[in-house]
């Protein structure tokens, strides 16, 4: 056996190997009590601390997510706070803007923001674009495709800002809460998880903090590098206000009914389908009107995708539905579900559906039922641009899921008020046809002519099948030709296809 001094000699030998110097000995214990540790967390700073801490320039690019919607808090309180510290030039990139965002108006005039990246924008925020605000384009991408940016480089993030249900002081944040003090809930964080991930910094805000170890988490604390705790980072009483509604529209339950037709006698409708409805009332309602004959016939889906919604959060625990995949909780009971829930899934935009992933779960999607603005003789699709030249809407995973999934079906009325919907040419390309197979109205149904198959079953159903050219003539024997719109010369919005290519632009509306 080595005596005491032989082994001290080889730890020293040990040690000049490695470069390093050997051990001299037991530091004291820490007795800092655990409360105090946490509260001690260098994280842990004011919003200004937060981003002067990041090192935020002008000219640089911010990030935000919208799973609060309508009540999204976070958007306005940051840019406010840059603005007040005297920021210029920056590019705003969020994976929606709503209603609620009407103040950027005021410092796209100032300023501070010259630059939008978005899958949609909504109210006097997009009336004032859609008339020529921005000197530079707003840039469109499906949730699909600005993961693909996001995790490519297309779309760089210097500073992401992460609003959370509860975050503990390392940064492990998700979009629920289990302390007393929660004040907030927006379930999936789906759209926030690729700027976690690719942006140079994180800082995540926060109305609830909690005691370390905050999970499961949807944000790991490696990927935060601030904490801000705020009074509010939104009102989950606006999450399913607007686009999202449960309808009880008599012509949307008609619509609703039709699309659940087609989808029992579509030939995709078997034991195991997986399913995806947009944020329409008609093509919510169809979850509905399915559910009947999935009890009846013995069917069960294995999964639902996207925005999940007490619809299939009620199928689900009936046990209709095996498992639900979420980017984007619609509502409170679906968020509720994701905290509880093991089979309840949360997933990142880049794993929902973007392209280039081979592993998004769009891949495997049987089913998608979509609404639409416009739809055109060439079954290509509009959901961004209104009637009138202003942007009222958002791309979302429309072009996503209509392009991966086994059948993708359109719902949309002939006519909203006077304004046609099935159109010569939509005001602007967001779906190409090509992945459309089946568009419902209350008029009829087509079927895209590369879907003959689909046609087939349908008919043999009896189902009333009609052909677009029907359907737009139909649409003019009421109303007429419409005038055609006043655009300017001005480009306000570049359309980008999920692939990354530009595939349309938007132009200014002028007054007439």
């Amino acid at each position: 056996m080595s005596s005491i001094k032989d082994r001290a000699d080889l730890i020293k030998q040990a040690a000049a190997q490695m470069g390093k110097e050997t051990y001299k000995g037991t530091a004291a214990k820490a007795q800092q009590p655990r409360t105090e540790y946490q509260k001690s967390s260098p994280k842990i700073a004011t919003l200004e601390e937060a981003i002067r801490k990041c090192g935020l320039k002008d000219g640089m690019t911010i990030s935000f997510h919208h799973h609060f919607r309508g009540g999204d808090k976070v958007v306005n309180m940051v840019v406010d706070k840059l603005a007040e510290m005297g920021f210029k030039n920056l590019s705003l990139a969020a994976s929606s803007l709503q209603d609620v965002h009407a103040p950027l108006i005021e410092h796209i005039k100032n300023g501070v923001i010259t630059e939008i990246s978005t899958s949609g924008l909504r109210g006097e925020l997009a009336d004032e674009i859609s008339r020529g605000l921005m000197e530079k384009p707003v840039v469109f991408r499906s949730h699909g495709g600005r993961g693909s940016a996001i995790r490519n480089g297309d779309l760089y993030i210097d500073v992401a800002f992460i609003g959370a249900s509860s975050c503990d002081p390392l940064g492990n944040a998700c979009g629920f809460s289990r302390s007393e003090n929660a004040k907030s809930i927006c379930g999936s964080l789906g759209y926030a998880i690729p700027d976690a991930h690719h942006a140079d910094k994180v800082v995540v805000l926060t109305d609830d903090l909690v005691e370390y170890p905050n999970t499961p988490s949807s944000i790991s604390e490696h990927l935060v590098d601030y904490v801000v705790v705020c009074d509010s980072v939104g009102d989950s009483s606006k999450i399913s206000s607007g686009a999202i509604r449960d309808t009880k529209n008599p012509r949307d339950i008609l619509l609703a009914k039709q699309a659940a037709k087609v989808v029992i006698n579509s030939g995709y409708f078997n034991n195991g389908f997986s399913i995806q409805t947009g944020s329409g009332g008609a093509s919510l309602a169809v979850v509905k009107y399915i559910r009947e004959s999935m009890i009846e016939k013995g069917i069960k889906a294995s999964f639902a995708l996207g925005g999940i919604t007490a619809h299939m959060v009620k199928l689900h625990e009936e046990g209709l539905i095996d498992r639900l995949v979420d980017v984007q909780s619609f509502d409170r009971a679906a968020a509720e579900s994701i905290m509880k829930d093991p089979n309840h899934r949360e997933v990142s935009a880049i794993s929902y559906a973007s392209a280039d992933e081979p592993s998004s779960a769009t891949h495997f999607l049987d089913i998608v039922i979509l609404s639409a603005l416009e739809v055109d003789v060439n079954f290509n699709v509009n959901v961004l641009v209104g009637s009138d030249g202003i942007i009222r809407g958002a791309i979302g995973g429309h072009p996503d899921t209509a392009a991966d999934s086994g059948i993708s079906i359109v719902v949309c009325p002939l006519l909203r008020g006077r304004i046609p919907c099935v159109v010569d040419e939509v005001t602007t390309l967001i779906t190409p046809g090509s992945t459309v197979d089946v568009v419902v109205t209350e008029y009829g149904i087509a079927v895209n002519p590369g879907r003959p198959e689909i046609m087939e079953r349908l008919k043999a159903a009896g189902l009333n099948i009609v052909t677009m050219e029907y359907l737009r003539d139909r649409a003019l024997s009421v109303i007429g030709q419409p005038d055609p719109l006043p655009f300017g010369d001005k480009v306000v919005g570049i359309v980008m296809n999920r692939d990354g290519s530009v595939m349309d632009v938007i132009k200014n509306i002028v007054e007439k």
